[in-house]
C-alpha cells in the first residue's frame, strides 16, 4: 500500500527541486513547520529561512506553520524584530549606533511586540505575500498574491489586498465548523490516503463519515 509522499523527503517530486518540504531544511528552532508543508521557488526552495525577516533570537518570537500548507515564491514573514519605538517624536534607533548616541534612551524601553506568527493547516499563501508580526491565519485560509496581511485571518476565508481584507468566506459557517472539528490534517496517513477523494471534494457529510 502506498501512502503518498514521504514528509521527510526534501524534494518529493523527483526531478523537480522547485518544490521543497521545508520542515527538512529549516534549522532555526523558532521556526516550526508541519508535515507536507512546501515552499515553491525555482531559485532556491530549500532556503526558505531567507524569507523570515527580522527574526532575532533575543526577541524569542516564533513562526509556526501547520501541515499541508502551500507557500508560493517570495512569501515574506516580517517578525517582531522589525518594530521600532513609536512613543517619541522620532522612530529612528539612534542608540544602536553608539559614538555618543548610546546615551539616548527611547521613551519606552520595550519594543512593540505582537507575539508569535501562526499559520494554520491547509493554508495557501500566494506569490510575494507579506505576513506581518503576530498575525494568526486560520486553517483552510487563502491569501491572494502580493497581499500584505496586517490582521488575523479567519479559517476558510480568502484575504487579499494591501492591507489585506476578507474577500469572501469559502464555505458557510456550519461547514467551516464541521471542517475544523474533522481536522483531516491530523488523521493518520492511512486514513488520510483512503479518503483523499473526500478531502478534495466538497461533500461535508461524506468527509464527516470517513473511516
Amino acid at each position: 500500500m502506498l501512502y503518498g509522499a514521504n514528509p521527510k523527503d526534501k524534494h518529493p517530486m523527483k526531478g523537480f527541486p522547485q518544490i521543497c518540504f521545508i520542515q527538512n531544511t529549516v534549522s532555526n528552532p523558532n521556526i516550526i513547520i508541519g508535515d507536507y508543508t512546501y515552499y515553491d521557488d525555482p531559485e532556491d526552495s530549500e532556503n526558505f529561512e531567507r524569507n523570515v525577516l527580522y527574526h532575532f533570537p533575543f526577541i524569542g518570537d516564533q513562526l509556526i506553520i501547520g501541515k499541508f500548507c502551500a507557500l508560493a515564491r517570495g512569501v515574506k514573514f516580517i517578525m517582531n524584530g522589525a518594530n521600532h519605538n513609536l512613543d517619541g517624536f522620532s522612530t529612528f534607533p539612534f542608540q544602536i549606533f553608539g559614538n555618543g548616541w548610546e546615551k539616548v534612551e527611547p521613551q519606552s524601553k520595550e519594543l512593540p511586540y505582537k507575539g508569535n506568527t501562526v499559520i494554520g493547516n491547509d493554508v495557501w499563501i500566494g506569490y510575494e505575500s507579506v505576513i506581518m508580526p503576530g498575525v494568526q491565519v486560520g486553517d483552510g485560509a487563502i491569501i491572494a498574491a502580493k497581499s500584505v496581511v496586517v490582521s488575523d485571518v479567519a479559517p476558510y476565508t480568502i484575504f487579499g489586498g494591501n492591507p489585506a481584507k476578507c474577500i469572501r468566506q469559502r464555505f458557510d459557517d456550519e461547514v467551516i465548523k464541521s471542517l475544523l472539528e474533522v481536522a483531516w490534517w491530523n488523521w493518520d496517513i492511512g486514513k488520510l490516503t483512503r479518503n483523499l477523494e473526500k478531502i478534495v471534494a466538497a461533500d461535508i457529510k461524506a468527509l464527516i463519515n470517513c473511516e
